[in-house]
């Protein structure tokens, strides 16, 4: 295909995508107002177009530029890109279990803090790799754990700390990161839900000693499927590698070979000397990476992170003015010291309310306002998890209050100012013919 050809195909595709997208008339009560959602302009319809033309069905160059574009964001030395934000955590966590950590790796048995509030696959990791889920509590607004909950939780087989952002909302992840480091444990910030947020001044996923992040397409930016693991420290990232690529030793890039100059020249385990080098596996490891036409939409994304991001937090201001002083309704905040880029808006019914959860519920998705409760509540409630061991520290009061009457609404950048205010409006004709 000449580049005359392919040029006059992607201008095709910007033009079928603004035929597609022409501006539709938002109808209250009509229209859905989703709670999270992917927002795609010409650029990244052309940007998976093109991948596509190319062929590029493995990762390769978009996967790489991806990877040192999204560090550089980040403040971090190293990126590996992986088919989703469970994958980057089953990877973060289960790189700390390896045998190059010596006496400070994580072996069965060992204890693993994380909260009880949250999404299943910050905790499955923990329980996939044989240690024990420490659950925590979690403040009511925030929706985040403290460093003092967190501090009172170590004990004497506590080895690391693995705690996701809540909603885009920031938890204290520079005390934490002290709490680690004064305690000799290792830590994983989950900044699945929190791309471009801000904490102490810092980006959210540059605090752990490793951090993940999703691009599912409910989250900041998508590559439809996908997910992110980084950290500054080389001897990690090159776990991370093996582990992501089927556990092999060898480093070279797909379709490359000889990267290290001794691929026949190995001699590992109880292979005999010479054993192919891209056939050796030193970990027990899987397939987890992403693609490049993935990569190349979510290149096209990143350039956007900063508008999403705006988008979000003007979203959820607007929310928390419409709705301030509404009765039966606890608000959300910020956690101090942060600047969030939201990932919903949270609300928690009062336990004095005179409606329920339910019945709020019902009737914002009746008029075609999108809910969803927040993630899976108390986890240790669920059914997936009754014979899973855990310990808990405290009586996880306000997860079960969570469980029991929180919900959250949209403020992705797909939401206008019109569907913001329709939500707010329903929200208090609700709760004012309730009182």
């Amino acid at each position: 295909m000449s580049a005359t050809d392919k040029d006059l195909i992607l201008e095709l595709v910007r033009k079928y995508h603004r035929d597609e997208e022409a501006q539709r008339e938002f109808i209250p009560g009509t229209t859905p107002i989703l709670p999270s959602g992917a927002v795609f302009d010409e650029d990244d319809r052309a940007a998976l177009v093109e991948a596509a033309l190319l062929l590029r069905i493995a990762a390769g160059p978009a996967a790489t530029a991806f990877e040192r574009r999204f560090a550089d964001l980040l403040g971090r030395r190293k990126a590996h890109l992986t088919n989703s934000g469970s994958s980057a955590n089953l990877l973060a966590l289960t790189a700390l279990t390896q045998k190059e950590l010596g006496p400070r790796r994580l072996k069965p048995g060992d204890e693993v803090i994380t909260v009880a509030a949250g999404f299943p696959t910050t905790v499955n990791p923990i329980v996939q790799n044989g240690l024990v889920p420490v659950l925590v509590d979690v403040s009511l607004r925030t929706y985040n754990t403290t460093a003092e909950l967190v501090a009172e939780a170590i004990g004497p087989r506590t080895r690391g700390i693995m705690i996701a952002h809540a909603l885009g909302n920031p938890f204290p992840a520079a005390e934490i990161r002290q709490l680690a480091d004064e305690h000799d444990l290792h830590f994983v910030e989950d900044n699945c839900d929190a791309v471009g947020s801000f904490y102490d001044g810092r980006p959210t996923g540059s605090f752990g000693d490793l951090a993940t992040s999703s691009f599912y397409p409910a989250h900041h930016i998508t590559m439809g499927e996908g997910g992110c693991v980084v950290t500054d420290r080389v001897a990690l990232a090159k776990i991370v590698e093996s582990l992501r690529d089927w556990g092999r030793d060898c480093w070279c890039e797909p379709a490359a070979s000889d990267t290290c100059r001794k691929r026949f020249g190995h001699q590992l385990g109880k292979l005999p000397y010479g054993y192919d080098h891209k056939y050796t596996f030193s970990r027990v490891g899987y397939n987890l990476k992403s693609t490049d036409i993935q990569a190349a939409l979510g290149l096209a994304q990143l350039d956007k992170l900063p508008e999403f991001g705006a988008a979000r937090r003007h979203n959820w201001q607007r929310l928390r003015e419409g709705l301030d002083g509404v009765r039966g309704l606890l608000l959300p905040e910020p956690t101090p010291g942060s600047d969030p880029s939201w990932f919903g808006f949270v609300l928690t019914v009062a336990d004095d309310a005179a409606f329920t959860r339910a019945e709020i519920v019902d009737h914002l998705e009746a008029r075609r306002i999108g809910t969803r409760m927040l993630f899976s509540g108390n986890l240790a409630r669920q059914p997936a998890y009754q014979d899973v061991e855990f310990r808990v520290v405290g009586d996880l009061r306000n997860s079960d209050t969570i469980t029991e009457r929180t919900f959250w609404v949209g403020v992705y950048p797909g939401i206008t100012h019109e569907m913001t205010d329709y939500v707010a409006a329903t929200i208090r004709e609700f709760t004012a013919a309730r009182r």
